[in-house]
């Protein structure tokens, strides 16, 4: 996620430069077949289609805004959902074995959902968390941080069991979790349900068909000025299309993401320092971004 309130142009230019650079040769090639020729080109509905694109793309990025916001409230229930859970069992479960290993393996499912959304390794993290033996039952499963969920379910079983919980206490507990399996549902649905493909091709054609004839429509007004004004309108409207592309995919692991390494760490940080733990430091972005 890209932080801070700095113009980043170049960045922006950075993601569109190659059709911007097509887009200019082409209004230069319009400009000097309409000085050579004299060529009278015909009247084209240029303002109408840019202004019906313009509600297309407004419309577009909304729509790719809210998919951004969402995963990041789903993620900002996971964080909720992990300290209540240290909460709890810090206040409910006086055996440390069993809270830690609750709380260890929360960690570890944070990190697990932030590798499987953004498609990296996951054994580095939850090996390092819980070792190798620990780890290696979630790592065998399709889907390890529900194998960890399960794993910590069963703990709060064992704890019922052994009397540490009573059944209310339990059924507390199992609250929380049901909290976790939504969030990390959430998630999921966002990663695996794209924008519909009208939402994609639309907005993609019509941009560069506008682009086409910008130049066509505006050489008779600005002359030799063409390839500037047309390439100054075509980039306001590249960067509006490059803006719904980034924020449709909120886990696409770019620096338009939703920060989970730094929310993963969030969660690491705090149930580490519930369990008395020495926690790592916080993220702090890097070149203005927050993984």
């Amino acid at each position: 996620m890209i932080v801070g309130s700095r113009p980043r142009f170049r960045q922006i230019v950075r993601e569109v430069w190659k059709p911007l650079t097509v887009l200019f040769l082409w209004d230069v090639a319009v400009t000097i077949f309409h000085f050579q020729t004299q060529f009278k080109e015909p009247p084209l509905p240029a303002a109408l289609l840019g202004s019906a694109l313009a509600l297309f793309l407004g419309f577009r990025t909304n729509a790719a805004y809210a998919r951004w916001w969402e995963a990041r409230t789903v993620w900002g229930a996971l964080i909720n959902a992990s300290r209540t859970l240290a909460r709890m069992t810090g206040s409910m479960i006086k055996q440390p074995e069993i809270r830690d290993g609750m709380l260890i393996r929360q960690i570890a499912f944070a990190h697990a959902m932030r590798c499987a959304l953004r498609g990296e390794p996951l054994r580095p993290d939850i090996t390092r968390l819980l070792g190798a033996d620990a780890a290696g039952a979630a790592l065998k499963r399709k889907n390890p941080a529900h194998a960890l969920t399960e794993q910590i379910s069963t703990l709060i079983g064992e704890a019922h069991d052994n009397g540490a919980l009573n059944a209310v206490q339990q059924a507390s507990l199992e609250r929380v979790m049901t909290d976790i399996a939504n969030a990390q549902g959430g998630m999921e649905r966002i990663k695996n349900t794209p924008l519909p493909n009208g939402f994609r091709f639309i907005p993609n054609f019509f941009t560069r068909l506008f682009c086409v004839i910008l130049p066509i429509t505006l050489v008779e007004a600005l002359g030799i000025y063409t390839p500037v004004g047309s390439t100054l309108i075509g980039l306001i409207f590249l960067a509006a299309l490059s803006i719904g592309e980034d924020l449709s995919d909120p886990f696409a692991n770019s620096v338009h993401d939703v920060p989970m390494s730094g929310m993963a760490r969030t969660i690491e940080i705090d149930l580490l320092e519930s369990m008395g733990r020495e926690a790592p430091p916080k993220l702090e972005p890097v070149n203005g971004v927050l993984w």
